[in-house]
């Protein structure tokens, strides 16, 4: 077992907005990354997604309706929804998710 540091792990990032693979249980992959204040396309997976704001805060738009996440806060993304991230989103972001 080690100890992560999450956020440092974040900056240590090339580029926001690029994921990297923190651990893993079984199939799920507990992954994070820097948000940039840049849009990202909307999207839509065949697996669940936790989304978990660490420091700053998400504008989230899923389904067409506006999510706010801010710093410890939470949104399960269900399968198959559209999700989409608004310009303005910055700060930390751990994603849960089960691989293929």
């Amino acid at each position: 077992m080690s100890r992560i540091d999450v956020p440092g792990a974040a900056a240590a990032l090339p580029r926001a907005w690029s994921s990297r693979v923190l651990g893993r249980v079984g199939p799920t992959a507990v992954k994070v990354l820097r948000m940039d204040e840049l849009p990202v396309a909307e999207e839509r997976h065949d697996v669940t997604e936790v989304l978990l704001v660490l420091d700053g805060r998400m504008e989230l738009l899923v389904d067409g309706t506006s999510v706010p996440v801010g710093p410890g806060g939470m949104y399960v993304v269900p399968a198959g929804v559209p999700h989409a991230v608004a310009a303005g989103s910055r700060g930390t972001l751990v994603i849960v998710e089960t691989e293929g």
